[in-house]
């Protein structure tokens, strides 16, 4: 009898002790650089700052302030910024606080709708932020650069035809999705330098090398880079474990 509450209490121990350690891991703030040299780069850099799926997390002045140190030209909110149940005061500071990072552009994610859209546009306008619906604008201080971004399908369908008809006259470009499936769609018909995208989580919670998901993943590309993000927050449950909660600061020479 003594062995077995022996036994008993060291698995509830290790299990408390795993789900301690995924819960810490969930909620660390983890930026990622990133360096892109486009062919014939000269000595003009464009810096980025991507994040997506904050979902329920508070950004840390911490964050903040580490990002401020970066030279940062635009920054991109990939979708998911909120859920059910999240609080607009948060998502308001959130975007209050990326604002002061650099110029704020924003793309719908698949949950965002959850706390009104209606709600949500007004925060990222009264933040100074835009909002990118299958169009391009303009990067400030790089003439040549333009960032699309794409509508998320769960709003609606994507209208391709405009997304592509708004890159015209850019050398350059940024495509930013939340859904990384939606690159299929738009991949033969624009060829962006950089494409970025979150939604998947990295599966949030791997066993292994098995997850729901695959893990999130920068790689080059024949144009530029490809990056897929981990993202930085949760749903469902607070827990990560095998998937580390990721931002992102990309630099590209050109």
């Amino acid at each position: 009898m003594k062995r077995y509450q022996t036994t008993l209490l060291s698995v509830l121990m290790s299990g408390a002790g795993l789900l301690a350690y995924m819960f810490s891991l969930a909620h660390r703030n983890r930026v990622l650089t990133h360096t892109v040299a486009l062919e014939g780069a000269t000595a003009k850099k464009l810096t980025v700052f991507f994040i997506s799926d904050i979902h329920r997390r508070r950004l840390s002045n911490g964050l903040i302030n580490k990002l401020r140190t970066f030279p940062v030209d635009a920054v991109i909110v990939g979708g998911d910024v909120a859920e059910k149940g999240v609080p607009l005061s948060r998502v308001k500071r959130n975007f209050q606080l990326l604002a002061t990072v650099g110029p704020l552009y924003y793309i719908f994610g698949n949950n965002d709708q959850e706390v009104g859209t209606e709600e949500l546009l007004k925060i990222i306008e009264e933040s100074g932020g835009v909002t990118l619906v299958d169009q391009t604008i303009r990067i400030p201080g790089h003439p040549t650069w333009g960032l699309c971004g794409l509508e998320d399908p769960s709003n609606g369908t994507v209208d391709v035809d405009q997304a592509v008809a708004s890159t015209i006259g850019f050398k350059h470009l940024i495509l930013a999705a939340h859904n990384p499936s939606l690159f299929r769609k738009i991949e033969g018909r624009m060829k962006p330098d950089l494409m970025l995208a979150g939604h998947t989580h990295g599966g949030q919670i791997r066993l292994g090398k098995w997850g729901l998901q695959d893990l999130g993943v920068f790689q080059k590309t024949t144009n530029g880079a490809k990056l897929i993000s981990n993202g930085f927050g949760t749903t469902m449950v607070p827990l990560r474990l095998g998937a580390k909660p990721e931002c992102h600061v990309v630099e590209i020479h050109y």
